[in-house]
């Protein structure tokens, strides 16, 4: 597997994000273009696909948001104790959310230091990242 960097850290998985993706967005087109071409007997049913395939929609977003959220709230408690048994301290509430995220790629090392500037500097997760020198791989998340 590649060494893992800023440029390589996103990923996309091809059957979730383009397969999956993909056909929900042809199942909403289809189904509207089935609704406005369906006769008058047919409109309740050709409805009722379209409120199917917008549904499938919902839920397919939902259940993505739900699972970043539980890594969120994972990486958020790794990185606490992380910088617990770093500094013998707590981590700063002073952080945000999406920088805790992008600090989970600093090495033990660096760590620390970019905390302070993260808070002093109110550094973006993409600042963050950008500033680290060594890069501590996440090959878990999705």
């Amino acid at each position: 597997m590649e060494a893992q960097n800023f440029k390589n850290h996103g990923r996309l998985v091809t059957g979730f994000h383009f397969i999956t993706g993909g056909l929900l967005v042809l199942l909403v087109v289809g189904s509207i273009v089935n609704l406005v071409v369906s006769s008058h007997e047919n409109v309740y049913s050709a409805s009722l696909i379209v409120l199917i395939a917008v549904l499938l929609n919902v839920i397919a977003f939902y259940a993505r948001a739900f699972a970043l959220k539980a890594q969120d709230r994972a990486i958020k408690a790794e990185e606490k104790f992380r910088h617990y048994l770093l500094t013998g301290k707590p981590l700063s509430e002073a952080l945000r959310m999406r920088q805790i995220i992008g600090l989970r790629f600093a090495s033990d090392e660096e760590f620390p230091e970019l905390i302070e500037r993260a808070i002093n500097d109110k550094m973006t997760e993409k600042e963050i990242k950008q500033s680290i020198k060594n890069w501590k791989p996440d090959y878990y998340r999705v």
